[in-house]
């Protein structure tokens, strides 16, 4: 296939829906993309085909030693697609038993924070960074706060200080932008976590990479070093996201700024609407087909790569009603994803937003966007739409006497 469109075409745009609506315009809701020069996959947009696909380990496969194109060396090792799509030995990247094994520890770890602990600490954490900032009148959202608050969050999971948060910030950030050196960044996260692997080994701590050490159905160090890796890569990015594209529709969308603040929207129904609008994974990678098949029109072969649009899968007319009272609760997007790779960490990435934009919210007053709203950049990826920056200014709190 030629002349298909780029991935990122639905990503580094201001309205990727235009995008979507080209591909199903001309091929209907499973399209061909381009991941990267020469590198075809599938972009499944509907929503009834992406539950098809994620419920179905017999047909559709996460473990890319099933993706043709990389099994037959057509994609290059090097290729910035390796991170979020080579092989891994973390549940990810695997089905059935391998999965259900591997998925243990991290739904085991989940279930044993404690959750009041931790709902502290963030906020405590949400305050310091405000206060660092709002005698200054000014500062970026992202990089100041939305980056920061789940990157120490999730890093303090696993018994990581601030300054080892921050590399790891550097290292997560290349590695979802499937550039170039995303794959050298990822080796760089791993030695990091290989550090304090060893560390817990020789001293213990209450943290989850002791839990992680101690797990029985972790074989070895590279499972345990690699379910560390997909905890705080997703935990980090998919947080980030979600708060930076609720803080930039706060900043830029009257209506739904109104709302919000007016108390018609709660925190809760606010963060849902951003989960609809614009979820913290556009495009999900990937599955492989395991037959020949056909779906949602398309004829798929054995090998190929199929990619989730989850927000295109969030505008299908077929999952809303013309009846506003009827989509309050609608929880039936497809940004936790669905079946036997749902998200596992629904509560405490919900809790760490929740807490970041109610933070926010009350303390930065007459908060406003710095620059125009068509000048928000956001980071490249062929994954996500998570705004580069938000400037903003606002008024400083009045010195005590």
């Amino acid at each position: 296939m030629t002349g298909l469109m780029p991935l990122t075409a639905t990503t580094n745009t201001t309205d990727p829906h235009a995008a979507y609506r080209e591909l199903q315009d001309r091929y209907g809701v499973v399209a061909p993309v381009e991941l990267e020069p020469g590198i075809p996959a599938w972009l499944v947009m509907g929503h009834h085909e992406i539950c098809q696909v994620v419920r179905n380990e017999q047909l559709f496969s996460r473990d890319p030693n099933n993706w043709r194109l990389f099994s037959e060396g057509i994609v290059a090792p090097d290729s910035g697609l390796g991170p979020m799509m080579f092989p891994r030995d973390n549940a990810y990247f695997s089905d059935g038993d391998k999965h259900r094994r591997l998925r243990g520890p991290l739904d085991d770890g989940l279930e044993s924070l404690d959750e009041h602990r931790m709902a502290r600490f963030i906020r405590a954490m949400c305050v310091d960074l405000i206060r660092e900032v709002e005698t200054q009148g000014k500062a970026d959202l992202v990089a100041d706060y939305a980056a920061v608050v789940p990157m120490l969050t999730v890093a303090g999971f696993f018994g990581l200080g601030p300054e080892q948060g921050h590399e790891l910030r550097a290292a997560l950030i290349a590695l979802f932008s499937s550039a170039e050196n995303s794959q050298a960044e990822a080796y760089n996260l791993e030695r990091i976590l290989t550090g304090v692997m060893n560390a817990r080994r020789k001293v213990p701590a209450d943290d989850l990479t002791t839990a992680f050490l101690r797990h029985p159905n972790l074989r070895d160090d590279f499972e345990i070093q690699q379910s560390i890796v997909l905890m705080i890569s997703a935990g980090y990015e998919t947080t980030t996201t979600w708060i930076a594209q609720t803080l930039r529709l706060m900043l830029t969308d009257p209506r739904f700024a109104g709302r919000l603040r007016g108390g018609r929207l709660g925190i809760d129904d606010a963060l849902d609407e951003v989960l609809w609008r614009d979820p913290p994974m556009a495009n999900m990678p990937a599955r492989y087909a395991l037959v020949d098949c056909e779906l949602g029109g398309a004829h798929i072969q054995r090998g190929d790569a199929l990619v989730m649009g989850f927000l295109a899968a969030n505008n299908d007319p077929r999952v809303h009603t013309d009846d506003p009272w009827l989509e309050v609760g609608n929880r039936s997007h497809l940004s936790w994803s669905a079946g036997p790779h749902a998200c596992p960490a629904q509560r405490p990435g919900r809790m760490i937003t929740r807490i970041a934009v109610d933070t926010a919210l009350h303390r930065l007053h007459d908060v406003t966007l710095a620059i125009p709203a068509e000048e928000i950049v956001l980071m490249p990826s062929p994954w996500t739409r998570c705004p580069a920056s938000l400037p903003v200014r606002f008024t400083p709190p009045v010195p005590h006497a």
